[in-house]
């Protein structure tokens, strides 16, 4: 099993500063919040691009995900702009050597058939590029679709194996999934699967792993039973919580309390 964390929890840290925390605290790869606050979006060039993925090979750390924010069943957003918005975070994956983009579903208060359906159609028709481009597609449990249960309804509408789950253990949580219920529906179709850790659901300011309610012990056990070659990623969401402690200094205690669920199988 491999660790990475997100760099929604350091926001605006520098990429060699990124690269070198990861190395430091025992990280193989880092998920990449792809935002214009941020050193990494789709708008940067093909230098900088290039430099970014040079930087991470020099440092033998893996860039895993390139975390965008398109809302593939959003009903208000235009469709040709909602493609090429798709197109633009796989054509920045595949330069930067990432295995995975991260998209949400973003469908509010439609009806869920119609959510699934406008999801489906978008994301079946980025499918092709991304299987050229050997990178995967992965709809993030959050928001309009934040169990398992919802998420498995778009990708059996897609059907293409380049489209896939991103498990974060909040939302599913948050939406009264149990663990067990969730791994089912989306085992099939994971990239990853996305940790943290918060006091309750009425405060989901983050925390340092296992010193909340979250049941990341039963969640990382289902992953791992999947296979030993899977990633865990933190997210800590340091960047909408500024009174949240730092997570550099959490890095190396997040990784070990890890290490040690998955000793211990559960």
């Amino acid at each position: 099993m491999k660790f990475a964390f997100s760099t929604l929890g350091v926001p605006g840290l520098p990429i060699p500063e990124v690269v070198a925390l990861a190395k430091r605290t025992g990280y193989q790869g880092v998920e990449l919040r792809a935002h214009p606050e941020e050193p990494v979006h789709p708008g940067i060039g093909v230098a900088e691009r290039a430099a970014v993925a040079d930087e991470f090979k020099r440092q033998g750390v893996e860039i895993l995900a390139v975390a965008g924010y398109v809302r593939v069943a959003a009903e208000d957003a235009d469709e040709e702009q909602s493609r090429q918005e798709l197109d633009e975070l796989i054509w920045l994956a595949r330069d930067l050597g990432a295995s995975y983009i991260r998209v949400f579903p973003g469908g509010g208060d439609q009806d869920p058939e119609a959510a699934d359906a406008t999801a489906a159609r978008r994301l079946a028709a980025a499918a092709p590029l991304a299987a050229e481009s050997r990178v995967r597609i992965l709809l993030e449990t959050h928001d309009s679709h934040r169990t398992g249960a919802d998420a498995i309804r778009v990708l059996g509408l897609v059907g293409h194996k380049q489209v896939g789950a991103l498990w974060d253990v909040m939302h599913t949580w948050l939406g009264g999934e149990r663990p067990v219920t969730s791994h089912a529906s989306l085992s099939p179709h994971l990239g990853y699967l996305q940790v943290k850790d918060i006091a309750s659901a009425e405060d989901t300011t983050p925390l340092a792993l296992g010193a909340g309610v979250l049941p990341l012990g039963e969640c990382v056990g289902l992953f791992a039973g999947d296979g030993d070659d899977g990633w865990l990623c933190w997210e800590y969401e340091k960047r909408w919580y500024k009174d949240a402690a730092d997570l550099p200094g959490l890095l190396v205690p997040g990784r070990e309390h890890l290490e040690a669920l998955l000793a211990r199988g559960h």
